[in-house]
């Protein structure tokens, strides 16, 4: 019997096995598909790499440094800034500290008034000085905290809200103010990007930590049924024998955590990245670009081969274009889809290859207001739950920090209750974000 199965490969498995078997446990990972990573993946098509569905990494993440040998991903890095595609051109906005002289051009462009500019100061600052417990403390939607800090002209209404609803899959502002405050504070202080090689370098490298540590994953391992039996736990596989354990970590998806335990599918937001190929790019700048005039279904779009060459064989560029995907009505059409890049882009958009579309149904966790204390690991006897990313976690960096201490000094239940908590690596669109 081991000590532990882990139910899961993806980032929050693999790191909570990593934590785990290197502390001297006895352990297995079972995954139901046929590699590690889960969504964190990155497939080869036609000589391009596409991951699933547009992410990036931002190395502003403290769980990632902690957990990732980020110089051995060779990422190329995205600018920081973003393009907006207003009534009669493209305006180019970026980050002013880091690009001092842009600033005339910023507010030259109509979208940043010296008011608007206070008052984004004002929402964002408490995010870069105080833990997210304090943030969460009085916590509304984040289009009332936009309103309560005085920001409504159009650096809200064309750059902010355009450019969040990608990285938050949704654009009502029903998001937690104190969660994407947050967020915010990591893209300024970060500069994600991605790895040459793709998003499925980050679990590859989890994996390789796993299996060095003496553990064993399995893949094309479905579990199928959790059972208690005496002092332990019984897993069910798929056309396989039943694992036996002492304790069992669910790190999956919501829905399979559902099937898997008697925890309620939880609410999520969905992304439709369509990935299209062309001989010649809509244009030579590697920005994000968003629709300031929000009319049609593309919330943001980027010439993927301008940050990371490799996406695409030589000589050919791969554009990414990113759709909220709603769960009730009808998902946006590539007519439709092709229509909005032609005047996002202001190019011919028609010879372009579709490689692939992905519809991510759970590509984040809907994190309404107001957000409450974190939810404990352990659902049941000898079973626990490891969320990634999870609803309500609110603890600081610091807090997290004295927690892993202890777990490295705890008993093997302990340590099994805190890696099982362990916060995640990545989200799109912001944040391995997710994950969009």
């Amino acid at each position: 019997m081991h000590d532990v199965v882990v139910i899961g490969a993806g980032l929050a498995g693999l790191r909570c096995a990593g934590l785990l078997a290197e502390r001297g446990l006895d352990l297995v990972v079972i995954e139901a598909g046929d590699v590690v990573g889960g969504r964190q993946r990155t497939d080869l098509v036609d000589g391009f790499r596409l991951d699933r569905g547009f992410q990036v990494l931002n190395p502003a993440y403290p769980a990632l440094r902690r957990s990732v040998d980020l110089g051995a991903l060779s990422m190329g890095r995205f600018p920081v800034g973003v393009r907006v595609r207003t009534e009669d051109r493209v305006v180019e906005l970026r980050h002013p500290l880091r690009h001092p002289l842009s600033i005339p051009a910023t507010l030259a462009s109509g979208l940043v008034s010296p008011a608007d500019a206070v008052a984004l100061a004002r929402w964002v600052t408490p995010a870069l000085v105080l833990p997210l417990s304090r943030l969460a403390d009085g916590d509304v939607s984040l289009g009332e905290g936009w309103d309560a800090a005085g920001l409504r002209g159009p650096l809200r209404t064309a750059v902010l809200e355009p450019f969040l609803a990608g990285v938050l899959a949704e654009d009502r502002g029903a998001t937690s103010n104190a969660f994407a405050r947050l967020l915010v504070s990591y893209f300024a202080f970060g500069r994600p990007g991605l790895p040459a090689r793709g998003i499925a370098e980050v679990p590859a490298q989890l994996a390789a930590r796993v299996r060095a540590a003496g553990a064993e994953i399995r893949l094309l391992s479905r579990a199928e049924r959790i059972s208690m039996s005496g002092e332990g736990v019984e897993i069910g596989v798929a056309g396989g024998d039943t694992e036996r354990a002492a304790r069992v970590v669910i790190a999956v998806g919501a829905d399979a955590v559902a099937d898997l335990t008697d925890l309620h599918r939880p609410a999520a937001n969905g992304l439709q990245t369509w990935w299209f190929a062309t001989d010649e790019p809509p244009t030579r700048s590697a920005l994000l670009t968003v629709d300031g005039r929000r009319r049609g279904p593309v919330v943001n779009t980027v010439v993927m081969t301008h940050t990371v060459p490799s996406y695409a064989p030589a000589g050919r560029h791969l554009v990414a274009a990113t759709c909220l995907l709603p769960r009730d009505g009808d998902a946006p059409a590539e007519r439709e889809v092709r229509r909005h890049l032609g005047e996002i882009s202001g190019a011919d958009v028609t010879a372009w290859e579709l490689l692939r579309r992905d519809d991510i149904a759970d590509a984040l966790p809907a994190q309404p207001a107001p957000l409450g204390p974190a939810r404990p690991p352990r659902h049941a006897e000898r079973l626990y739950i490891a969320r990634g990313p999870p609803r309500h976690r609110v603890h600081s960096g610091r807090t997290r920090l004295r927690r892993a201490r202890r777990a490295s000094r705890a008993q093997r239940r302990g340590i099994v209750r805190h890696a099982a908590g362990a916060t995640p690596l990545t989200t799109r669109g912001c944040p391995a974000r997710s994950t969009s």
